[in-house]
């Protein structure tokens, strides 16, 4: 099996800031993952990386805010865009 493309779009945040969403679902797990997803969930705003959601390999889950990387506990794809876009939001209310 390939992998299958399940998400991938870019999302218009204003006239400075878009965010790109792309998951996809992979025949076997990305090393430091159990389970059989691969993505990559980006806010730029002007040009800059405010917060990202992937799965890199060899790292795992994990989202970036900034600088700072925290672990993620990946359950389901629609719970990572859910997660994701609260935190975007959350992003927003503090500019």
């Amino acid at each position: 099996m390939k992998a299958q493309q399940l998400l991938n779009e870019r999302v218009p945040q204003g006239a400075d800031a878009f965010a790109e969403l792309r998951v996809y679902r992979v025949p076997s797990s990305v090393s430091g993952s159990t389970h059989l997803h691969k993505y990559s969930l980006a806010l730029i705003v002007r040009g800059v990386c405010v917060l990202r959601y992937d799965n890199e390999a060899g790292k795992g889950d994990h989202k970036h805010i900034g600088d700072v990387q925290t672990p993620y506990s990946f359950t389901t794809p629609a719970a990572l865009i859910a997660d994701f876009w609260r935190d975007a939001d959350l992003l927003k209310e503090l500019k």
